[in-house]
């Protein structure tokens, strides 16, 4: 075993070496990795409306050392697409990755990207009133009846798509559970929107008030009239004792 120690100092410097070429060629070496970078529409035009878009995403594949890609995410890149003068109807855009390139860490470049285009569809942006419709469920405790629901603000402006903002001729609001309730109350909800193209603007607030109005049931009037009955049978028997 004296051959492992002879020399033992220049077998330590040998393997520190090796150690460190390897550490080396681990952080120069090329390699490729594949990113889903998202799509973000900047400088919409005031009076239309994104309705479809071809992608969410655009997927690169970035060669670069990886020293290089092993801080790079995804996540923290984004491909812009200026709508800046676009017009109502179909919007294509190529994609051009030169803005990109200044998001990428030195050394890395693009080697492939799909898609190619990007597809827009444009419509017109429409607002208008409708009426808030409270959806109710259940019952409440036996002997009481809802009365009345009343909601508050009763109409509610609704943005979007301008054809769907024309079809559009209530709106439901989250549903409010009656189960078991023996008084009238009232319950904070939001307004159910359904659909992509359809909004509320937030300085109208996004939270409406139901008030339900819970009573006890009324006695029939057999039931009534049976106890009246009842009564005076009762008063007539203790009249003549």
């Amino acid at each position: 075993m004296s051959w492992l120690f002879s020399d033992f100092q220049y077998k330590l410097l040998a393997l520190v070496v090796a150690v460190l070429l390897w550490s080396l060629s681990q952080g120069t070496s090329s390699i490729e990795r594949g990113f889903d970078v998202p799509v973000a529409i900047q400088e919409r035009p005031d009076n239309l409306v994104v309705t479809r878009r071809s992608a969410d995403a655009v997927n690169i594949r970035v060669r670069g050392t990886r020293a290089a890609l092993r801080s790079l995410s995804g996540e923290n890149l984004e491909y812009v697409v200026n709508l800046s003068g676009a017009k109502s109807g179909r919007a294509e855009f190529e994609v051009d990755l030169t803005p990109l390139l200044a998001q990428l860490p030195r050394g890395a470049q693009i080697v492939s990207r799909s898609p190619f285009e990007l597809e827009l569809e444009l419509e017109p942006k429409g607002s208008k009133m409708v009426k808030l419709e409270p959806e109710v469920v259940g019952d409440p405790a036996p002997g009481f009846l809802v009365a009345g629901v009343l909601v508050e603000p009763p109409r509610i402006r609704i943005t979007g798509a301008r054809d769907e903002v024309r079809r559009l001729e209530q709106l439901l609001t989250e549903t409010v559970y009656v189960n078991g309730a023996s008084e009238t109350f009232e319950q904070t909800v939001r307004p159910s929107i359904r659909g992509d193209n359809l909004w509320i603007e937030p300085e109208q607030g996004q939270e409406v008030t139901v008030r339900v109005q819970v009573v006890p049931e009324p006695v029939p009037e057999d039931a009534e009239d049976a106890a009246a009955e009842g009564g005076e049978a009762q008063g007539g028997g203790a009249a003549a004792g």
